[in-house]
C-alpha cells in the first residue's frame, strides 16, 4: 500500500510539474471572411465570386515543445458564395448567366491545428495547418431582396449537416494580441449526391482577423 501511495504521489507530482512547464493558453478570435464555393460535375468545374462575412470563436493553445503547439478551437463562421449576373468561369471558359444573388451558410467549426512558433522581434511568428469539422446550423439563398431558406438534411435539394476540410493559417503574436490570416479548403461536398450526376459543391474561405490570449 505504501509503495502504491508513493507511486501515485510521484506520478501526480510529475504531472503537475509538466503542466506547470507547459501551461495551456486560451484565447478569443474574430475577423472577416471572404468565402466562395466551387461546383464540379462530370469532369468540369465552375468557380463563383467571393462574399464578405465574419467569424468569431475561441482557441486553446497546448504546447508540445519549445516550437510546436496543438491548437484546437471552436468557431462560428459564415460561409457561402456570391453569384453576379454576367460572366463567370466554368472549367476555363467564360459563361454568361443572368442569375445573381448569394448563398449563405452558418457553421459551427471545430479546427485542430498544429502550429510552429518562432521568435521574431518583440513577439513571435506562427504558422500551421490541420483538419476541421464543421456543423451547419443555418442556410439560405437571397436574390433580389427575397430570402429563401435552404433545408439542412439528406435530400437532394438540402445542404448536408456536416462538412470537413483543411485549415492553413499564419500570423504574428505580440504580447497577448495577434493578427492572423487563414484559408479553409473544403474537401467534402456540402450537397448530397445527386441521382445520375457526380456533382460536388465545396466551400473555400479566406479570413483575416485579430486574436487575444488570456
Amino acid at each position: 500500500m505504501k509503495k502504491l501511495v508513493l507511486s501515485l504521489t510521484l506520478i501526480a507530482g510529475l504531472s503537475t510539474a509538466v503542466l506547470a512547464q507547459t501551461p495551456v493558453k486560451f484565447g478569443l478570435k474574430a475577423g472577416v471572411t471572404f468565402s466562395n464555393m466551387t461546383l464540379s460535375t462530370m469532369g468540369v468545374s465552375a468557380s463563383f465570386d467571393s462574399k464578405t462575412s465574419f467569424y468569431v470563436g475561441g482557441t486553446a493553445d497546448i504546447p508540445v515543445s519549445n516550437i510546436f503547439s496543438v491548437q484546437p478551437g471552436l468557431t462560428l463562421v459564415n460561409k457561402g458564395t456570391k453569384v453576379n449576373g454576367g460572366d463567370f468561369n466554368f472549367d476555363g471558359s467564360t459563361v454568361n448567366s443572368d442569375a445573381s444573388g448569394t448563398i449563405n451558410a452558418m457553421y459551427i467549426e471545430v479546427p485542430v491545428n498544429l502550429l510552429a512558433n518562432f521568435a521574431a522581434g518583440s513577439g513571435k511568428v506562427f504558422f500551421g495547418a490541420g483538419p476541421y469539422y464543421a456543423f451547419a446550423v443555418d442556410a439560405y439563398a437571397k436574390s433580389g431582396g427575397i430570402k429563401q431558406d435552404i433545408e439542412i438534411g439528406s435530400d437532394e435539394d438540402n445542404f448536408k449537416r456536416s462538412e470537413f476540410g483543411l485549415n492553413f493559417l499564419a500570423g504574428y503574436q505580440l504580447n497577448r494580441v495577434n493578427i492572423h490570416a487563414g484559408y479553409g479548403l473544403g474537401l467534402s461536398s456540402v450537397i448530397p449526391d445527386q441521382e445520375g450526376l457526380d456533382m460536388k459543391f465545396k466551400n473555400k474561405v479566406f479570413s483575416v482577423g485579430l486574436g487575444f490570449t488570456f
